[in-house]
């Protein structure tokens, strides 16, 4: 039991920090660029939310409820990311009226990204293991590594704000705008495209 759930933590604490797949990276960086250190709670549970949705999706996959083809979900997923730049461009330095759109949107794309793995998280559950318990515990671990790339954001964000002087407008739209050419080609050259 206890080694069932180090595994599914580790599987999801690496699903997140994995630097060959930084498409989960790239999200949690576009969802947290705009916050400061004194936000961290309304920043935790956007993270968690999108946690939710990528779990809920999961498990919609897993019990074929839902399911998209694969080679469309993972053209989908850098979209959000795309779709994510644009707004926090659009919006930097802007005072945001509307916090449970960003919820509802948040939600959305962490659906999208829970379908692009459900097929190989079927291929790790083994017959003795609970489908849901290994669920639960994956959850876990992407709910850990998001807070590790979560913390990262906020200390760069720290550093540039303080010691660089950077103005949080200019510091969302630099750190957006880098995010939107690393994920251009993965639109572009994806699978849809190959």
């Amino acid at each position: 039991m206890l080694e069932s759930f180090l595994r599914f933590l580790e599987l999801g604490f690496y699903h997140i920090l994995n630097f060959d797949s930084y498409d989960h990276i790239l999200f949690v960086i576009i969802i947290s660029v705009s916050f400061i250190f004194k936000d961290w709670k309304r920043l935790l549970i956007l993270i968690s939310i999108f946690s939710l949705g990528h779990t809920l999706s999961l498990l919609l996959g897993l019990y074929n409820v839902l399911n998209l083809n694969v080679n469309i979900t993972e053209w989908l997923i850098p979209l959000t990311i795309f779709f994510m730049a644009l707004y926090n461009i659009f919006t930097a330095g802007k005072f945001s009226r509307r916090p449970y759109f960003s919820y509802v949107v948040v939600l959305f794309f962490g659906l999208i990204h829970g379908l692009g793995f459900a097929n190989a998280f079927e291929q790790l559950v083994g017959s003795n293991e609970s489908t849901l318990l290994s669920v639960i515990e994956f959850a876990i671990g992407i709910e850990l590594g998001q807070c590790i790339v979560v913390l990262f954001v906020l200390v760069l964000s720290f550093i540039s704000q303080s010691i660089f002087r950077f103005s949080n407008r200019d510091w969302v739209l630099v750190m957006s705008s880098i995010i939107l050419g690393f994920i251009l080609p993965l639109i572009f050259m994806g699978p849809l495209f190959s």
